[in-house]
């Protein structure tokens, strides 16, 4: 995230009335969820998610604590290092990390969960202050991630010391919360004197949403004996001193166009709204309001933002293009890491709270996806942006980028920017954490299909499966009562050849409409339940320029290119010189790839073929490496003649311009994860007798020329 200029701008930007009016008639529940979450500690994962996680916390998430400045020396625990005067550092990592640690029982990392919270706890100020600020500096946005840190703390140790102690530092919180909105919206609006800089004050008005699920969850779970009106004034009084994402997604003003083809003058004054690490956060923001205000519009409004988002702003993987500011469909364009993760929370936090089966659709397409290309099989390096079509990563001579500099395509520590250094290792552990919710009183549900297993109360659920790269769930299920269990079925699945089989029994899934999800009734026992998937088809999403996507089930299947990798030490976010000699552990390197082979080919996607490798006793660990995966695909292409753009390959060339200037030859396509250096959006030719590019269509991107 840049401290952008632009934010100043939106100072205009006054309550709606009909916001007031709402927030007017809020009354002192709030609105349910859908699915209740489940506190965080009850689901675990195991196979391929528990190795990814592994991964991470063997790590750069595991290790920053230990040496990264921004973290381990930062001014939240006694240092003086941030990299911006936002002090945002620590929190991040903090909120990726509790979950990452609970989520592994990892002792290693619990110790620098509780060394950090402690730290904090003990620091307090006497007013109730969280973090180091006195006066002019105090700003709301960088408690966001740490409450969402100390919230998931507090859930893992329901119970004992920590619990109490982070619940009675919260209600501290709120009395100097309420102090300073009531005067005037001290620390959330710009004051003359503020040492955060006036618009810079706007990164936490637009993101509040986190800062009123933890106060949400503190009004619901943690009320008795305390000042519960206290705590429902303070997210009144946030929300009515937010700015607004209803104003932006309505049919007048929200932006369909690529924003880099439209004049400064329509663009900079609704920055705060076209960030994309915003938009990313911004997804469930309306749902999170609505719980306060009961304001029942912002269900379709929610759905009107996650959809055009994701129709005129995003990839093929679920990653939402914008290289700092939402772009077009470009695949020249890059989708930021930060972005990424997210996106993945508001996506899962949109199903909890709204029902809704698309959102879970969409977060397993970036988790599957947009996620693991950006990370190194390692999960040593990160990169800030990935573009749907990216050949290679490394230095550019010139960029396509709206705010990346030239080495942000490539993997490293800090290339670019910190943020999504101590940013991206919530992706993951929340994504686990929300895979499985609680449906009305006597259900559970298994919302976010992967491996893991749940325990609520005196039911135990666990789930063997290399989903997404194999179609069959097996669940073994212990309970001492009745229940009903509930799996989501994906919408690109045929219903009529998906069953559930439990004992002797097999049926057809019948889900919900609307939730996607089919009911099984367990009785008292344990009992094994496989969820068999159908094979799904090959489908062809249509993208800009006459281009295809190539999805097979909730996989991403990408042009692999072969590349050849280069490191170095890792270099200086901004001047881009090396960092000291034994800054960072050794395993923590920036990388260069480079392709060995040409990339502009077109396909013919009649011609594709799936294969699944023979070895079925465990998946490869990394997973998302190049090559790792067991299922491929094979088919025809050839080389076509394909312009430069910046640096990178430009879109390609439409009818009478696209022909073959090679043989035809065959080519592998990959899953994107693993695929570090990869072409998604494909142009198309026939190449085959009798071939033709009428494929199964997918409902993304709109096919339009950019």
């Amino acid at each position: 995230m840049y401290l952008h200029t632009s934010l100043k701008s939106l100072g205009f930007l006054a309550l709606p009335s009909s916001l007031r009016i709402v927030i007017a008639q809020t009354n002192e529940t709030l609105v349910p969820f859908a699915f209740k979450p489940l506190p965080l500690g009850s689901i675990k994962p195991n196979g391929w998610l528990k190795d990814q996680l592994t991964l991470s916390a063997n790590g750069l998430a595991g290790h920053q604590h230990d040496f990264y400045d921004f973290v381990a020396h930062s001014t939240w625990l006694g240092g003086t290092s941030e990299y911006s005067s936002l002090r945002e550092g620590f929190p991040y990592w903090f909120n990726g990390l509790v979950p990452l640690a609970y989520t592994l029982e990892d002792e290693r990392l619990l110790e620098q969960v509780h060394s950090a919270a402690d730290y904090v706890l003990e620091h307090q100020q006497e007013d109730g202050w969280l973090g180091p600020e006195t006066g002019s500096e105090r700003n709301f946005w960088g408690r966001m991630p740490v409450l969402l840190g100390l919230k998931g703390l507090a859930e893992a140790e329901k119970g004992g010391e920590w619990e109490e102690r982070v619940v009675d530092s919260l209600w501290k919180f709120m009395e100097v919360t309420n102090t300073m909105l009531r005067d005037n919206f001290t620390g959330y609006h710009y004051h003359e004197g503020d040492a955060v800089g006036q618009g810079d004050e706007q990164w936490g008005r637009v993101r509040v949403q986190d800062m009123l699920i933890t106060l949400q969850w503190l009004y619901e779970e943690h009320s008795a004996s305390h000042n519960a009106s206290q705590v429902m004034e303070n997210m009144q009084l946030l929300i009515e001193g937010s700015l607004d994402w209803a104003d932006w997604y309505n049919p007048k003003v929200y932006i369909k166009e690529d924003l880099n083809t439209l004049p400064v003058s329509e663009t900079e004054p609704l920055f705060a709204y076209e960030h994309g690490v915003n938009v990313g956060q911004g997804l469930k923001a309306l749902a999170v309001f609505r719980r306060v205000t009961h304001n029942d519009s912002l269900v379709q409004t929610s759905k009107d933002a996650v959809d055009w988002t994701f129709k005129y702003h995003a990839a093929a993987s679920g990653a939402i293009l914008a290289d700092e500011r939402l772009a077009g469909l470009a695949p020249y364009y890059g989708s930021e890491t930060c972005t990424l993760v997210e996106t993945m929370y508001s996506l899962s936090y949109l199903y909890q709270a709204l029902g809704d089966a698309s959102y879970a659709d969409r977060c397993e397409k970036t988790a599957f996806n947009a996620l693991p290309v950006q990370l190194t099989p390692d999960w040593w390096a990160r990169q800030y942006v990935s573009q749907p079509n990216q050949p290679y990563a490394q230095h550019l001579d010139e960029t396509p980028f709206w705010n990346v500099n030239q080495w942000g395509q490539s993997y490293g520590l800090e290339v670019d920017y910190p943020c999504c250094t101590v940013n991206h290792p919530q992706g993951y552990p929340k994504f686990a954490a929300a895979m499985y919710v609680q449906v009305e009183d006597n259900g559970i549900a298994h919302a976010l299909l992967g491996p893991g297993s749940a325990t609520v109360g005196d039911t135990m659920i666990d789930c063997e499966t290399e989903y997404p790269f194999s179609d069959t769930l097996i669940y073994t299920i212990t309970t001492k009562s009745v229940f009903d269990f509930h799996v989501r079925v994906p919408s690109w699945a045929d219903t009529s050849k998906t069953t559930i089989s439990m004992g002797s029994s097999s049926t057809a899934v019948n889900p919900d409409p609307q939730t996607g999800l089919h009911k099984i009734s367990i009785p008292f026992g344990t009992w094994e339940v496989i969820y068999t998937l159908s094979t799904p088809s090959i489908i062809q999403e249509p993208r800009a320029n006459d281009t295809v996507a190539i999805h097979y089930g909730a996989l991403v299947f990408a042009l692999a290119i072969p590349s050849t990798n280069s490191s170095s030490r890792p270099k200086q976010y901004g001047s881009n010189d090396p960092l000291p000699e034994g800054y960072a552990p050794t395993q923590a390197l920036d990388y260069s790839y480079t392709n060995t082979s040409a990339w502009n080919y077109a396909i013919d996607p009649s011609t594709l073929i799936v294969h699944r490798s023979n070895d079925t006793t465990s998946l490869a660990n990394p997973i998302f490496a190049p090559g790792a995966a067991p299922l491929w695909m094979s088919g025809k292409a050839c080389e076509i003649e394909w312009g430069m753009y910046k640096g990178v390959p430009d879109a390609p060339p439409t009818g009478e311009a696209r022909k073959c200037v090679g043989d035809v030859v065959d080519v592998r396509l990959e899953p994107l994860g693993g695929a570090k250096v990869h072409m998604v959006d494909l142009p198309v030719l026939i190449l085959s007798e009798g071939g033709s590019t009428d494929g199964e269509k997918g409902d993304g991107g709109t096919g339009a020329a950019i």
